[in-house]
């Protein structure tokens, strides 16, 4: 998973084109060569996403890698799998399932049932509160703000984007987005829910990446925004953050948590989130995707970056003689494959390291 600096920048520039949510992606050669934003694993097959809602998959450790159909052309900003059931998010609130490892997809959500499901939320929240002798005025006046902001939004179309997915059982995940947007499913994704009320993010801060570590789950965002919960999402609590950027990724190495952000901003924290501590590495880009594996981390960014080590202390930079920006990076058993600009990039470094 990863929540890419390019999952937000295009987004006000889709505003007001809700017909990408009902034309399907184009097929071409070309789509092999369009900014990819993640990749993610389902058994044996390799599956990729990106601008114009184009889906890759390879059936051979990405030694080749061909199109399937979307049924949207908007941009694909993450996807995951829960063994053979995969998961898309994107922008125009569009959420994409498969139950065959990737090999076709179906929507399941976008901006338009996210807006209504918001307004029915925001409307029976407030009924809830106006019916109870008890309340307090000021949590009535907030949830009629809440609820003009639901109709407003409504009104406006579905221009916000999805940013992350994350599912705990083939029952349970989240959904997370922009201006604070969180849903959360407890049936395979046939209904959807917002706990956004739970998040203390009372400045609807974008929600960029989502991570199950040691059975915790965790949120980043924007203006350092970390949250975690212990309880599968049932709660949520604040994180001190040590720094006031955005953060873009999340990742679990070892012992290690880390929090990926803007300009060489890394940290690693020892103890679960509460303490974190700055990483110094070079160059000072802003970091994108991370993976552990086989002993190895493996963090990636922009300008053609590409880091290696057994810890975040011992990380070194992999010559790939390019510039290109990486937004997510995968182990394979021919090295690392990392997606961004111009579509998929092989690296074998990590059998080199490995020997």
């Amino acid at each position: 998973m990863a929540s890419s600096l390019f999952g937000l920048l295009p987004f006000s520039s889709q505003a007001g084109l809700p017909d990408r949510l009902e034309q399907p992606a184009s097929h071409s050669d070309a789509a092999k060569s369009v900014m990819l934003l993640d990749i993610a694993r389902s058994g044996e097959n390799l599956v990729a996403v990106g601008d114009l809602g184009v889906i890759l998959i390879s059936v051979n450790e990405g030694r080749d890698w061909q199109q399937v159909s979307s049924p949207v052309s908007t941009l694909l900003t993450a996807v995951f799998f829960q063994e053979d059931q995969g998961w898309v998010t994107g922008h125009d609130g569009v959420l994409l399932t498969s139950k065959d490892a990737g090999l076709t997809w179906e929507k399941v959500l976008d901006g338009h049932t996210i807006n209504a499901l918001l307004v029915e939320d925001a409307q029976s929240k407030l009924e809830s509160l106006q019916a109870d002798a008890y309340a307090d005025a000021m949590d009535i006046e907030d949830a009629e703000f809440d609820l003009e902001d639901a109709e407003v939004a409504m009104e406006e179309g579905p221009v916000n984007p999805l940013l992350d997915v994350l599912f705990t059982s083939s029952q349970t995940g989240v959904v997370v987005g922009a201006y604070g947007l969180a849903l959360s499913t407890v049936d395979g994704g046939q209904t959807w829910t917002s706990f956004a009320d739970r998040l203390p993010n009372p400045d609807r801060l974008h929600l960029n990446a989502l991570l199950q570590a040691d059975d915790q789950l965790y949120i980043a965002g924007e203006a350092g925004l970390l949250l975690k919960s212990y309880d599968q999402g049932q709660s949520w609590q604040s994180l001190p953050s040590p720094y006031d950027g955005s953060f873009f990724a999340l990742a679990q190495h070892q012992d290690e948590l880390l929090a990926l952000g803007l300009r060489g901003n890394l940290f690693r924290s020892l103890d679960a989130g509460y303490e974190w501590h700055p990483v110094h590495v070079e160059p000072t880009v802003s970091f994108l995707g991370a993976q552990s594996h086989s002993g190895l981390l493996a963090i990636t960014g922009l300008g053609g970056t590409l880091l290696l080590g057994p810890d975040s202390n011992q990380l070194l930079t992999q010559p790939l003689n390019t510039r290109r920006h990486f937004n997510s990076v995968i182990a394979t058993e021919q090295g690392w494959i990392l997606v961004g600009e111009q579509g998929v990039f092989l690296s074998n470094r990590a059998k080199e390291l490995a020997q």
